[in-house]
């Protein structure tokens, strides 16, 4: 019986080996061999290039290098030429190397000697293939006596492959090392921990996020696109102009649209689609993903191991009863460069600034431990749906783990199936709430005045939503398509709420929560600040421990939850501390509580490392058994803790109390309730997929916002090609710092963070539809000084209709 077409005793193998990887990386002990494999010899053989000139010569002349490089315009001579027949193969062994010029392989002495004659030579590098670039290409093959010699050997079941990837899961990857392998790299680099190895994979995180979102070589693969029809000023050069406010537009009628792309020969892909329509996307048969969503990268196919010379999407059918569909464009990425994302030229120092824990380590070294770590989440992969759901005693070992999800190509896949399998069914129409947001601000404005905080938006929703007898209790587990959860009524403001009256409510509710002024009363009692706060470091709050109103805790982890599974944001700024106890991961005193109160973190330190004599001056009698917690109440450490002095030989006894006392403050009842909520809306595994950071983005939305990044969610719509209102507006955005362009994203949309589409037009604008009208202003700086007046003082919704009217 076999486990997804595997044998259960691979599947073990593999997890078994997992665990012994995932135990050294903890330890900061040496890896396994086997994930440190490299084959002592592989074959390689010349591919062409179809498109160069000399395709058709017959033979091929490689540069030989003493070390990987150089890069384009170095300034080095080559130490010797290796001439290749065409259709012949030459031996180099199996480590590798990249960077900016491309992927390099190692020859040894002797495979030198054999391809050049020249035995001076210790070692040798060839460019295997170039980065972003055609030409010719060294490919590693395999001959048919090697492998019937390995499976005599190792058994028929033994699959060696001479490249890095998944052959490292297999439970004999050991043995295969005494069968023509070696490790190198695999010690633990000088100074290394656990902490270096989840910085560096955030690094790697961070640096391909970025590069995957602007790395495209669609020219480089598409031969042309043709299209089914096309709308005037819309053509199919849109879709590759990498324009963020251009739109290729249909104009036929609803059920035949296509556009068929023509392969250059000898391309196979994977390759993601940004979609920017309004409408259904599906794909023929073989079916492959289904966009039902609107403003978002789709991937609609990937992992192609054929070249088909010609791929056509179609649109079958459009979203409410719509005509003609709208691409922003289309991308193309191999999966070649892909794989050449990691290469040792990103480990610059000028990239490492926010990484102190990697500042300084040599480049080299920082590269050979990315690769382990690549191998590692490969393997990682193979096995994560063997993983999910976790047992109860499995999650401390597979927290070790978690920080590697970052890197993870199937977390994503998991997370989307299982959100999707919870679904529920979203009710036919959202319940009606009325609500006074100008009774909200006068409570915000001195919450003193009413204790209850029976007038704060976030208690008009809840008390509402409970009373609505009409309506079944809500469950938040729908369909990411479903953008509305209630309707808003404002109280003397004219409104009628298509999703903008509601989006507004949600940002007064996390405003409400984690107020993003520090100088403004928290204005509802579920949250306090934190002491750093007070010292004007960072705007954090953490539960208050006085606050025992579970069943409201309980429905702000539902709220986080709906918003995990939607477009979008309850905005908390909790510390590191909550969202790593939301998500189930360990939190710890010396990682994570600085982020809450940083002088009692160094008081402590003080107090440990402190001589008896100094410490008598310090404290004298004055240090009993108590702590302040974060709502500034005092408590007793042990029983009548006020009334016992802590003497010298008894402080850490008393540092520990006050670790646990604090750390505890919350967890067993508020931040329990929290979880409990959200786990109401959101399947368990989805959080075991889910490092807190990534935790917190999806509920809160990328606190910082660039004009690069918004640009790519603008759309202009109805200006004539060149207009000068365009031009001013972005030079106006540029002068915007984050936080007033987090105000421009409320007054347009009615959320403070990105991802959210906004449509431009030279009429009049609308926050239901994320819509903005763009006046003709005199000068970019008269429009940057009057849109940040209006983005900070003109917050009502009052032009939809008249107040009074019903």
């Amino acid at each position: 019986m076999r486990a997804g077409g595997e044998a259960p005793h691979q599947v073990l193998g593999r997890l078994r080996f997992l665990l012994e990887c995932s135990e050294c990386f903890r330890r900061a002990r040496a890896l396994p061999a086997a994930l440190c494999y490299v084959p002592r010899e592989v074959q390689y053989k010349i591919c062409k290039d179809p498109a160069a000139a000399a395709a058709a010569a017959d033979r091929s002349l490689l540069s030989v290098w003493d070390s990987p490089g150089p890069a384009r315009g170095g300034k080095r001579a080559a130490r010797a030429t290796i001439e290749v027949r065409k259709g012949g193969c030459l031996r180099a062994t199996g480590e590798e190397y990249c960077n900016g010029a491309g992927l390099w392989v190692k020859l040894s002495k002797e495979q030198l000697a054999e391809h050049t004659g020249n035995r001076d030579l210790a070692e040798g590098w060839l460019l295997a293939q170039r980065f972003g670039e055609g030409g010719d290409k060294l490919v590693p093959v395999e001959s048919v006596e090697k492998i019937q010699r390995q499976h005599q050997t190792l058994g028929v079941d033994y699959k060696p492959v001479v490249r890095y990837g998944p052959h490292l899961l297999h439970p004999r990857g050991d043995r295969a090392l005494g069968a023509g392998g070696c490790a190198p790299h695999r010690s633990v680099p000088l100074g290394w921990s656990y902490e270096h190895d989840m910085e560096l994979g955030r690094f790697l995180y961070d640096h391909s996020e970025r590069k995957l979102q602007h790395r495209d070589c669609t020219k480089e693969h598409l031969s042309s696109i043709e299209v089914s029809s096309q709308a005037e000023d819309c053509g199919v050069a849109h879709l590759t102009d990498n324009q963020p406010y251009t739109v290729w537009e249909s104009n036929g009628p609803p059920g035949q649209h296509w556009v068929r792309l023509n392969m250059k020969k000898g391309t196979v892909m994977d390759w993601p689609a940004p979609c920017w329509c309004l409408c259904l996307v599906a794909l023929p048969s073989p079916s492959y993903a289904v966009c039902r969503n609107s403003f978002q990268d789709v991937c609609i196919l990937r992992d192609m191991k054929t070249h088909l010379p010609v791929l056509e999407i179609r649109i079958l059918e459009c979203r409410e009863q719509g005509y003609n569909v709208r691409l922003r464009g289309i991308k193309i990425r191999s999966f070649w460069e892909w794989d050449l994302i990691l290469n040792s030229d990103m480990f610059q120092p000028a990239r490492l600034v926010r990484y102190p824990l990697l500042e300084g380590v040599d480049a080299d070294v920082l590269y050979r431990r990315a690769v382990l770590i690549q191998r590692f989440v490969q393997l990682l992969d193979s096995v994560l749906h063997y993983l999910i759901p976790l047992p109860e005693d499995s999650i401390g070992t597979f927290n070790s783990m978690r920080p590697f999800l970052l890197l993870s190509k199937q977390s994503t896949a998991l997370i989307t199936h299982c959100l999707q399998s919870s679904e529920s069914t979203p009710p036919q129409t959202p319940p009606k709430l009325y609500l006074n947001r100008h009774l909200a601000r006068e409570h915000r404005a001195n919450p003193g005045l009413d204790p209850s905080c029976r007038n704060a938006v976030f208690t008009q929703l809840y008390e509402s939503l409970r009373s609505s007898k009409s309506n079944q209790p809500l469950d938040y587990r729908w369909p990411l398509s479903y953008s509305q959860w209630w309707e808003c009524d404002f109280i003397t403001e004219g409104i009628i709420d298509n999703g903008g009256g509601f989006r507004d409510s949600l940002s007064d509710v996390s405003e409400e929560l984690c107020p993003s002024s520090g100088d403004v009363p928290v204005p509802l009692p579920f949250f306090v600040r934190t002491s750093n706060q007070v010292c004007n470091t960072r705007d954090m709050y953490v539960p208050n421990p006085s606050c025992k109103d579970f069943p409201k805790y309980e429905w702000i982890g539902q709220l986080m939850g709906a918003a995990l599974r939607s477009k979008e944001f309850l905005i908390l700024s909790l510390p590191a501390l909550v969202w790593k106890q939301l998500a189930g991961e360990e939190v710890s005193w010396s990682k994570d509580f600085a982020a809450v109160d940083s002088e009692l973190v160094k008081l402590l330190e003080v107090l440990e490392g402190v001589d008896r004599e100094a410490f008598e001056f310090m404290f004298g009698r004055e240090l009993t058994y108590t702590t302040m917690l974060s709502d500034q109440r005092v408590v007793e450490l042990i029983p009548n803790g006020s009334s016992i002095v802590v003497h010298y030989e008894d402080r850490k006894e008393f540092i520990c109390l006050v670790q646990k006392a604090r750390m505890e403050e919350s967890k067993e009842q508020v931040i329990a309730a929290m979880r409990a909520g959200l786990l109401r809306v959101v399947p368990q595994p989805v959080l075991d997929l889910l490092t807190w950071q990534q935790l917190e983005k999806k509920i809160c939305g990328d606190p910082e916002i660039t004009v690069a990044e918004l640009q790519r969610f603008i759309t202009f719509e109805d200006f004539p090609s060149n207009d000068s209102r365009i031009q001013i507006f972005l030079e106006a955005l540029n002068n915007f710092t984050s936080e007033d362009l987090s105000h421009f994203l409320k007054f347009v949309t009615g959320r403070r963070r990105l991802p959210v589409q906004i449509t431009v037009y030279p009429e009049r604008a609308s926050t239901c539809s994320s819509t903005f009208f763009l006046p003709n202003y005199s000068s970019a700086k008269a429009c940057e000084e009057l849109l940040r007046y209006a983005v900070y003082n003109c917050m009502s919704i009052d032009t939809d209709k008249e107040p009074w009217d019903e």
